[in-house]
């Protein structure tokens, strides 16, 4: 499997490089794009700075231009809160594209969307102060009224980025939870 995997505010940090080699142990070509040109964050208040300063319309300039050479594969896309928006911003874009792996995020949909039977599965915790309840219902009715096959996971008690072991918000429970059933997820498109 071909898979575009986005950083979350905090910029393409060690933890998303070694999500990239785990989903190459199990055999998937990842790319992971670095939509910050190099800088990173050491807060969410600052990733959030740099996420402002670059613009909306430019991470996903950025990110369009990343996964442009490899889309007519059927990639599949997915990314870390920040990233996990990207990733679905592209995927609901891309025809041909095979499944959507949602890590700590969502995005607002479009009222004319269409996923046509994407799969695609969310692991986010809960509570999120990200992602309230509310959000995560109303998300959830766009994407299978667009058509998405959705799978939500949650994890009680983690923080919001708990499969980054480097970030406070780790639980390594819940980390390796989230990767065993992702890496299933992909197995299965």
């Amino acid at each position: 499997m071909d898979i575009m995997l986005f950083h979350s505010v905090y910029g393409l940090r060690p933890a998303v490089e070694a999500a990239a080699e785990r989903l190459r142990e199990a055999g998937h070509r990842v790319w992971t794009p670095d939509l910050f040109d190099g800088r990173t964050a050491a807060t969410t208040e600052e990733g959030m700075a740099l996420q402002d300063a670059i613009g909306k319309d430019e991470l996903l300039r950025r990110a369009v231009l990343a996964a442009a050479p490899y889309s007519d594969r059927g990639l599949v896309y997915a990314g870390f809160s920040l990233g996990a928006s990207v990733a679905q911003t592209l995927a609901l874009g891309d025809e041909k594209a095979r499944g959507l792996l949602l890590l700590h995020g969502t995005s607002d949909l479009a009222p004319n969307a269409s996923a046509d039977d994407l799969p695609v599965q969310l692991h986010i915790a809960e509570p999120d102060p990200f992602e309230t309840d509310d959000w995560l219902s109303a998300w959830y009715l766009q994407m299978r009224k667009a058509g998405a096959d959705v799978e939500i996971y949650r994890y009680a008690g983690a923080g919001h980025l708990y499969t980054d072991p480097d970030l406070p918000d780790y639980d390594a429970e819940a980390a390796e939870r989230t990767w065993a059933i992702g890496l299933a997820f992909l197995e299965s498109l």
